[in-house]
């Protein structure tokens, strides 16, 4: 007999291969939806999913919290948003979010059949998630979902209220002013300045070009560390195989490894080398 278990699920499927294939060919087609579909990789990497089906234009995901279910879409929708056209054609997504029961295959059970129900339900760009998915976010993470359900007649069928997903839909919740945080983080690497703020809250840090912040410096992993803006605060979580080097002004240096750490900066973050080196890969940080 099989065993269930109650995880947040999130299936993403990528448009447009059909107009590309006319366009380009089935070759040229099937490498841009790739594309697309190793950025949603990172985005699940970076918020510790478990991809449990892939195929050509569709990848179904678990994740323990609904809170990384969210943050890993509004990357995912991000960072397809902003590859550029193929041929004149831009590639779009759509994702579904439900808090279920799913089989120990992965491939069956409530939580993965009402999230597939809700990625045909999308338009193009929109991400979709249950009632059941919004009441178990955290204040932090609740800012993400619309404030209220949408009300649609295919959607009013459904047995949860469904609430819309991504960056800017609900910017006002039920959480007060005085309990979110309003600070930025500011970073700078080499000529680039970044902000980890409510309208991106994750920033991925490494060697691999897919990065927000790319580390040429060989002693990096192509995965290295993220930025999360949690209510607490900023927090570096380190991936990586040589260890994060955090030296924060006034308190000194500290390595980290598969671990986390606050930045209170003003500081300074080396990715596989000490923080004190006079490195052209630094990244420097501080709380405006």
């Amino acid at each position: 007999m099989s065993e269930r278990r109650n995880l947040c699920l999130l299936v993403a499927e990528v448009l447009g291969h059909d107009r590309l294939v006319g366009r380009l060919g089935a070759t040229e087609a099937a490498h841009a939806v790739e594309r697309c579909l190793n950025r949603i990789d990172r985005a699940i990497e970076a918020n510790g999913g478990t991809v449990l089906q892939r195929d050509m234009q569709q990848v179904s995901v678990s994740f323990e919290r609904c809170d990384a279910a969210v943050l890993a879409c509004c990357e995912m929708l991000e960072r397809v948003m902003n590859l550029p056209p193929v041929s004149g054609t831009r590639l779009a997504m759509r994702i579904g979010l439900h808090y279920g029961a799913v089989e120990t295959d992965g491939r069956s059970g409530e939580g993965i059949d009402v999230a597939r129900q809700l990625v045909e339900l999308c338009r193009p760009g929109q991400a979709l998630a249950s009632g059941a998915t919004v009441m178990l976010l955290s204040p932090s993470t609740r800012h993400f979902a619309g404030t209220e359900a949408i009300h649609d007649g295919d959607l009013d069928k459904l047995e949860w209220p469904v609430y819309a997903i991504g960056q800017r839909v609900g910017m006002v919740t039920s959480v007060p002013p005085s309990a979110r945080v309003s600070q930025r983080l500011r970073l700078r690497h080499q000529q680039e300045i970044l902000f980890v703020e409510e309208q991106r809250p994750v920033l991925l840090l490494g060697r691999e070009l897919g990065n927000d912040v790319v580390i040429i410096d060989a002693r990096a992993s192509r995965q290295h560390a993220r930025i999360e803006r949690r209510r607490e605060g900023f927090i570096l979580i380190d991936q990586s195989t040589n260890g994060s080097f955090v030296s924060i002004d006034g308190v000194g240096e500290r390595c980290i490894k598969d671990d986390e750490i606050a930045l209170s900066g003003p500081g300074r973050i080396g990715c596989g080398f000490s923080a004190n080196e006079i490195e052209r890969d630094l990244v420097f940080f501080d709380i405006v």
